[in-house]
């Protein structure tokens, strides 16, 4: 049986595709989440973009600021429960380096 030091050093090999695959499929669910977020909020299809010269700054920075949040939110619950179920199935929690990370 595989020490618990064993099984750390051979995590990134299972996490880092398993991180990709997951996180990839958190941008779609985010994308879509914030797509029928702006519908709701204001009756357009399309949200603006910086580079929308017909639209004001007010809606651009209101459409960046609710996709921030939205993508803010589904990184951290993609991020936690990824790491749940690596601990879950390794019995290792994925602890990212120190000094390093995403942020």
């Amino acid at each position: 049986m595989a020490t618990y030091t064993q099984k750390k050093q051979h995590l990134p090999t299972v996490y880092k595709p398993l991180g990709f695959a997951v996180s990839w499929g958190g941008g779609r669910l985010a994308t879509a989440a914030f797509q029928k977020t702006w519908k709701a909020i204001r009756h357009e299809d399309d949200a603006p973009d910086a580079l929308d010269r017909d639209r004001r700054w007010g809606e651009i920075l209101l459409a960046a600021a609710i996709q921030g949040a939205i993508f803010a939110v589904v990184r951290a619950v993609i991020d936690r429960t990824s790491a749940q179920a690596v601990e879950h199935r390794t019995g290792v929690w994925p602890e990212k380096a120190k000094g390093k990370g995403r942020d």
